[in-house]
Protein backbone atom coordinates (compact mmCIF):
# COMPACT_ATOMS: atom_id res chain seq x y z
CA UNK A 1 0.00 0.00 0.00
CA UNK A 2 1.31 3.41 -0.91
CA UNK A 3 2.40 5.67 1.91
CA UNK A 4 -0.44 8.09 2.54
CA UNK A 5 1.32 10.25 5.10
CA UNK A 6 1.16 13.92 4.13
CA UNK A 7 4.49 15.27 3.05
CA UNK A 8 6.09 17.75 5.38
CA UNK A 9 6.59 21.28 4.10
CA UNK A 10 10.12 22.22 3.26
CA UNK A 11 11.92 23.51 6.30
CA UNK A 12 12.84 27.14 6.35
CA UNK A 13 16.47 28.05 6.91
CA UNK A 14 17.34 27.96 10.57
CA UNK A 15 17.44 31.28 12.32
CA UNK A 16 19.55 32.10 15.31
CA UNK A 17 17.06 34.29 17.15
CA UNK A 18 18.84 36.35 19.78
CA UNK A 19 22.24 35.11 18.58
CA UNK A 20 21.66 36.51 15.10
CA UNK A 21 20.40 39.78 16.55
CA UNK A 22 23.58 40.00 18.65
CA UNK A 23 25.69 39.36 15.55
CA UNK A 24 23.90 42.21 13.75
CA UNK A 25 24.12 44.82 16.50
CA UNK A 26 26.91 43.56 18.78
CA UNK A 27 29.72 45.09 16.68
CA UNK A 28 28.03 48.50 17.00
CA UNK A 29 28.08 48.19 20.78
CA UNK A 30 31.74 47.14 20.68
CA UNK A 31 32.55 50.18 18.56
CA UNK A 32 30.76 52.65 20.84
CA UNK A 33 32.21 51.22 24.06
CA UNK A 34 35.71 51.07 22.55
CA UNK A 35 35.46 54.67 21.38
CA UNK A 36 34.28 55.85 24.81
CA UNK A 37 36.89 53.76 26.61
CA UNK A 38 39.68 55.12 24.41
CA UNK A 39 38.40 58.65 25.02
CA UNK A 40 38.59 58.16 28.77
CA UNK A 41 42.10 56.68 28.47
CA UNK A 42 43.57 59.30 26.12
CA UNK A 43 41.42 62.20 27.25
CA UNK A 44 38.89 64.34 25.43
CA UNK A 45 41.64 66.10 23.46
CA UNK A 46 42.16 63.11 21.14
CA UNK A 47 38.75 62.20 19.67
CA UNK A 48 40.27 61.07 16.36
CA UNK A 49 42.66 58.67 18.10
CA UNK A 50 39.73 57.32 20.10
CA UNK A 51 37.70 56.99 16.89
CA UNK A 52 40.52 55.05 15.20
CA UNK A 53 40.73 52.71 18.19
CA UNK A 54 36.95 52.21 18.15
CA UNK A 55 37.01 51.61 14.39
CA UNK A 56 39.71 48.95 14.73
CA UNK A 57 37.63 47.23 17.44
CA UNK A 58 34.56 47.49 15.16
CA UNK A 59 36.47 45.81 12.31
CA UNK A 60 37.64 42.99 14.59
CA UNK A 61 34.11 42.55 15.98
CA UNK A 62 32.50 42.26 12.54
CA UNK A 63 35.04 39.60 11.50
CA UNK A 64 34.25 37.65 14.67
CA UNK A 65 30.51 38.07 13.97
CA UNK A 66 30.91 36.58 10.48
CA UNK A 67 32.88 33.62 11.87
CA UNK A 68 30.36 32.96 14.66
CA UNK A 69 27.46 33.20 12.19
CA UNK A 70 29.08 30.65 9.91
CA UNK A 71 29.98 28.25 12.73
CA UNK A 72 26.83 28.54 14.88
CA UNK A 73 24.13 29.23 12.26
CA UNK A 74 25.71 27.47 9.32
CA UNK A 75 25.32 30.54 7.11
CA UNK A 76 26.22 34.21 6.82
CA UNK A 77 23.36 36.43 5.68
CA UNK A 78 24.00 38.57 2.58
CA UNK A 79 23.40 41.67 4.69
CA UNK A 80 26.04 40.63 7.22
CA UNK A 81 28.51 39.94 4.38
CA UNK A 82 27.82 43.35 2.91
CA UNK A 83 28.11 45.05 6.30
CA UNK A 84 31.45 43.34 6.91
CA UNK A 85 32.84 44.42 3.52
CA UNK A 86 31.76 48.03 4.02
CA UNK A 87 33.04 48.19 7.59
CA UNK A 88 36.42 46.72 6.67
CA UNK A 89 36.84 48.95 3.61
CA UNK A 90 35.72 52.24 5.11
CA UNK A 91 37.20 51.35 8.50
CA UNK A 92 40.58 50.94 6.86
CA UNK A 93 40.18 54.33 5.19
CA UNK A 94 39.15 55.89 8.52
CA UNK A 95 42.33 54.65 10.21
CA UNK A 96 44.48 55.61 7.23
CA UNK A 97 43.19 59.19 6.82
CA UNK A 98 42.85 59.81 10.58
CA UNK A 99 40.71 62.83 9.74
CA UNK A 100 37.49 63.91 11.47
CA UNK A 101 36.06 65.36 8.27
CA UNK A 102 36.32 62.01 6.49
CA UNK A 103 34.83 60.18 9.49
CA UNK A 104 31.75 62.41 9.42
CA UNK A 105 31.48 62.41 5.62
CA UNK A 106 31.70 58.60 5.39
CA UNK A 107 28.00 57.90 6.20
CA UNK A 108 26.92 60.38 3.52
CA UNK A 109 29.05 58.51 0.98
CA UNK A 110 27.62 55.14 2.03
CA UNK A 111 23.99 56.30 2.03
CA UNK A 112 24.40 58.02 -1.35
CA UNK A 113 26.05 54.87 -2.77
CA UNK A 114 23.16 52.65 -1.66
CA UNK A 115 20.56 55.10 -2.93
CA UNK A 116 22.24 55.20 -6.35
CA UNK A 117 22.56 51.41 -6.50
CA UNK A 118 18.90 50.87 -5.59
CA UNK A 119 17.64 53.49 -8.04
CA UNK A 120 19.89 52.05 -10.77
CA UNK A 121 18.51 48.58 -10.09
CA UNK A 122 14.94 49.86 -10.32
CA UNK A 123 15.68 51.56 -13.64
CA UNK A 124 16.97 48.20 -14.94
CA UNK A 125 13.92 46.38 -13.57
CA UNK A 126 15.96 44.55 -10.91
CA UNK A 127 15.10 45.40 -7.27
CA UNK A 128 18.48 44.76 -5.66
CA UNK A 129 17.07 44.26 -2.17
CA UNK A 130 15.53 41.02 -3.40
CA UNK A 131 19.00 39.48 -3.54
CA UNK A 132 20.02 40.80 -0.10
CA UNK A 133 16.88 40.24 1.95
CA UNK A 134 15.00 37.36 0.31
CA UNK A 135 15.31 35.07 3.35
CA UNK A 136 13.64 37.72 5.50
CA UNK A 137 10.68 38.38 3.17
CA UNK A 138 9.20 35.03 2.16
CA UNK A 139 6.53 35.19 -0.55
CA UNK A 140 7.00 38.85 -1.45
CA UNK A 141 5.87 39.66 -5.00
CA UNK A 142 7.98 41.49 -7.58
CA UNK A 143 5.89 44.61 -7.08
CA UNK A 144 6.53 44.36 -3.36
CA UNK A 145 10.28 44.13 -3.94
CA UNK A 146 10.15 47.15 -6.25
CA UNK A 147 8.27 49.22 -3.69
CA UNK A 148 10.57 48.10 -0.89
CA UNK A 149 13.66 48.99 -2.93
CA UNK A 150 12.14 52.37 -3.80
CA UNK A 151 11.30 53.09 -0.18
CA UNK A 152 14.79 52.22 1.05
CA UNK A 153 16.38 54.25 -1.75
CA UNK A 154 14.38 57.29 -0.64
CA UNK A 155 15.29 56.51 2.98
CA UNK A 156 18.99 56.48 2.12
CA UNK A 157 18.65 59.84 0.35
CA UNK A 158 16.97 61.28 3.45
CA UNK A 159 19.70 59.82 5.69
CA UNK A 160 22.45 61.30 3.52
CA UNK A 161 20.83 64.74 3.77
CA UNK A 162 20.29 64.30 7.53
CA UNK A 163 23.93 63.36 8.05
CA UNK A 164 25.10 66.45 6.20
CA UNK A 165 22.87 68.63 8.37
CA UNK A 166 24.01 66.92 11.57
CA UNK A 167 27.72 67.08 10.90
CA UNK A 168 27.46 70.80 10.22
CA UNK A 169 25.42 71.59 13.33
CA UNK A 170 26.52 69.13 16.05
CA UNK A 171 29.64 68.53 18.07
CA UNK A 172 31.60 65.42 17.12
CA UNK A 173 30.51 63.42 20.20
CA UNK A 174 26.83 64.36 19.74
CA UNK A 175 26.99 63.52 16.04
CA UNK A 176 28.58 60.15 16.83
CA UNK A 177 25.95 59.21 19.44
CA UNK A 178 23.11 60.12 17.05
CA UNK A 179 24.81 58.30 14.19
CA UNK A 180 25.37 55.07 16.14
CA UNK A 181 22.13 54.80 18.11
CA UNK A 182 19.72 57.24 16.45
CA UNK A 183 20.30 55.86 12.96
CA UNK A 184 19.93 52.28 14.20
CA UNK A 185 16.61 53.03 15.91
CA UNK A 186 15.27 55.00 12.94
CA UNK A 187 16.27 52.20 10.57
CA UNK A 188 14.50 49.52 12.63
CA UNK A 189 11.37 51.70 12.91
CA UNK A 190 11.43 52.33 9.14
CA UNK A 191 11.81 48.61 8.43
CA UNK A 192 8.79 47.92 10.65
CA UNK A 193 6.76 50.68 9.00
CA UNK A 194 7.12 48.87 5.67
CA UNK A 195 5.55 45.65 6.96
CA UNK A 196 1.88 46.58 6.23
CA UNK A 197 2.79 47.39 2.62
CA UNK A 198 4.74 44.14 2.32
CA UNK A 199 1.83 42.11 3.68
CA UNK A 200 -0.36 43.53 0.92
CA UNK A 201 2.15 42.23 -1.61
CA UNK A 202 2.46 38.63 -0.53
CA UNK A 203 4.75 38.67 2.50
CA UNK A 204 4.06 35.62 4.68
CA UNK A 205 4.74 35.63 8.41
CA UNK A 206 4.43 32.63 10.68
CA UNK A 207 4.75 34.33 14.04
CA UNK A 208 5.92 37.74 12.91
CA UNK A 209 9.44 38.59 11.92
CA UNK A 210 12.05 36.74 13.95
CA UNK A 211 14.50 38.95 15.80
CA UNK A 212 17.31 38.08 13.42
CA UNK A 213 15.12 38.94 10.42
CA UNK A 214 14.61 42.43 11.84
CA UNK A 215 18.38 42.82 11.85
CA UNK A 216 18.57 41.63 8.26
CA UNK A 217 16.10 44.29 7.12
CA UNK A 218 18.14 47.24 8.35
CA UNK A 219 20.93 48.88 6.37
CA UNK A 220 24.61 48.33 7.08
CA UNK A 221 26.15 50.70 9.57
CA UNK A 222 29.25 52.29 8.10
Amino acid sequence: MADTKPSKPAAKPAHGGSLSLALDFGPLLVFFLSYKGAGWFWGAGNPITAMSFGTAAFMAAIIIAVIISKVKLGRVSPMLWLSALLILFFGGLTIYFHDQRFIQLKPTIIYAFFALMLFAGLLRGKPLLKYLLQAAYDGLSEEGWRKLSRNWALFFVAMAVANELMRRSMSFDTWLAVKVWGVTIVSVVFAGANIPMLLRHGLTLDDGLDSDEVGETTPPQG
